[in-house]
């Protein structure tokens, strides 16, 4: 199975190489701070089955929750904009999303993976937004025999 993994857009457009691999993926996720209704209908014409959830920017009337879990290829995967500081993240996230073996979160705009005893934490950065990053990111991923892997996406 293939993954796409993105966060933080804040309505902008998403760059074409990113287009191509959210189009090309089994299933979406963007870990919120779509934007606006127009952005998310963008994405969802780019990937019908995308998993979103809402950030601080989103308006409830997206209809987006604001943490969400799927399986992806017997991975179980969850879902939340923020995931609060740094110190203790990893545990915290383990903590909030029980069964889960992989939490994607945004809010940063800073890409991470970090991994303990078999559970993930991941961060794609921003496709759109890069803030105080030296490049663009996204993250694809995929899910062979119920084991994930995950690979930034330098998108300038």
């Amino acid at each position: 199975m293939r993954l796409a993994v993105l966060s933080d857009t804040h309505g902008r457009p998403v760059p074409e190489a990113c287009a191509e691999r959210l189009r090309a993926a089994d299933l979406v996720l963007h870990a919120g701070d779509v934007g606006t209704e127009a952005a998310l209908e963008g994405l969802r014409a780019l990937a019908p089955g995308i998993v979103a959830v809402r950030g601080n920017v989103d308006r409830a009337g997206l209809g987006l929750p604001e943490r969400q879990e799927v399986d992806a290829g017997g991975v179980r995967i969850g879902l939340v904009h923020d995931a609060g500081p740094a110190k203790g993240r990893l545990a915290r996230l383990r903590e909030r999303f029980p069964g889960c073996d992989v939490v994607v979160f945004g809010h940063s705009h800073v890409p991470l993976l970090e991994q303990e005893d078999g559970f993930t934490i991941l961060n794609p950065g921003s496709a759109t937004q890069r803030r105080r990053q030296p490049r663009h990111t996204m993250v694809e991923g995929t899910v062979e025999g119920g084991r994930p892997s995950f690979a930034f996406v330098d998108l300038d």
